[in-house]
Parts: C-alpha cells; sequence; structure tokens
C-alpha cells in the first residue's frame, strides 16, 4: 500500500486550529478560575448580567477614567472600546443615574450591559497569546481579574442611602456606581468635544493675510 503524505494545513485552517486551542483554554481559566459563564465563538465571549454587569465607553473617554480614579473593578479593551465591569444589576440603575446627574439626553457613547448582554473574552493576562492577541485588536485586559479570587465586592455599585464609603464608595476599594458613571458621562462628554474641536481644525482652510 502506498505511504502518502497528508498535505499541509492551509495558513486559514492553522489559524482556526489555533483559535479553537486557545478558545478552549480561555473557557477553562474563565470557568474554572473565575466562575464565569461563557459563550463560544469565534470570539469567545462573557455573558454579562451574571455575575457583572459592563459600562462600555469610547476607549480614549475610558483612558481618562483610568488617570483619574484609582480603584476600580477590572477593565478591559477591545479595539476603540473600554469594558468597566460593575455589579451585577447595574446595567438598569444606569439611565436614571444619566438623568440624575443631568446627563439624560446627551449623546456620550456611554453604553450599559446587563442580562443577556455579551462582551469579547479577552485573553488571560501573561498568556503567551495575550501578546498576538493585541496586536490583532482583540480583546485584553488592563486591569484584570484575579483567578481564585472574589471579583464581585471589588466591583462599583451603588452605595446604600447614607452610606460614605470613603474613597471607595461601595466599600470594596472600588468607587461607588454613581461616582463612576459621572467620571465616565464627564470624560466621554470631554472627549467628544476634543474629537470635534480636532476635526474642525484639521478641516479648516489656512488662512493667508
Amino acid at each position: 500500500m502506498p505511504f502518502t503524505v497528508p498535505l499541509p494545513r492551509s495558513p486559514l485552517e492553522r489559524d482556526r486550529a489555533q483559535w479553537h486551542d486557545h478558545a478552549r483554554s480561555f473557557a477553562r481559566w474563565y470557568e474554572k478560575g473565575l466562575g464565569w459563564a461563557t459563550v463560544a465563538g469565534p470570539p469567545l465571549q462573557l455573558l454579562t448580567g451574571l455575575r457583572f454587569d459592563v459600562l462600555e465607553l469610547p476607549a480614549d473617554a475610558g483612558d481618562a477614567v483610568l488617570r483619574r480614579t484609582g480603584a476600580t473593578g477590572p477593565v478591559a479593551l477591545h479595539g476603540e472600546r473600554m469594558a468597566f465591569l460593575v455589579a451585577a444589576g447595574s446595567a438598569d440603575e444606569v439611565p436614571g443615574l444619566l438623568d440624575w446627574l443631568e446627563w439624560g439626553g446627551i449623546a456620550l457613547g456611554l453604553t450599559a450591559l446587563g442580562a443577556d448582554g455579551r462582551m469579547p473574552a479577552p485573553a488571560p493576562p501573561r498568556w503567551p497569546c495575550a501578546t498576538t492577541a493585541t496586536a490583532q485588536g482583540a480583546a485584553v485586559w488592563l486591569r484584570p481579574p484575579e483567578p481564585g479570587r472574589e471579583v464581585e465586592p471589588t466591583l462599583p455599585a451603588l452605595a446604600p442611602f447614607g452610606y460614605g464609603g470613603g474613597a471607595g464608595g461601595s466599600g470594596g476599594g472600588a468607587p461607588d456606581l454613581v461616582r463612576l458613571v459621572d467620571a465616565a458621562a464627564t470624560a466621554c462628554h470631554r472627549a467628544r468635544l476634543l474629537r470635534r474641536n480636532t476635526l474642525r481644525t484639521r478641516t479648516q482652510p489656512l488662512a493667508f493675510s
């Protein structure tokens, strides 16, 4: 019987096989290490509304929030959007908070994902493929969760009425939800004005005297 050498897999087939290997490893990391539900992709996704909700905003605004807010829950970056993990149920509170903070009706680019929502699962930190994922524009952790530790107590949530909470607000070392939403809305508004002014400057014709 003649011996035949199988044809090498195409680059696309190799990429698919590599993705499936990474996806299985990622899913185990999230499900076993953190107890978070995942949904097969590509890309692998995390379900929101169960253990956490997500406050999502433009990356330039999110960067400003990170610089001004020392403690937050886990934060991820995906393309030009940044995701701040907040306590489960918080997404339902965001529209009312924006109205109360007098941001209602203003286009901010600020959204909240709650029950039945999904976010791309970032590559686990310090994994060999994390650098490749960053270069390819996949989701990555900026402030990652820590397997084996309860993440929920660190997530921004509404503080009980009359509870000061100090710098942490929610008592878990993270700001309370009101402070985070206000900081995010302010950063979104400033970033939007800056982008508009930059675009206007670039398109404005030069004046010569």
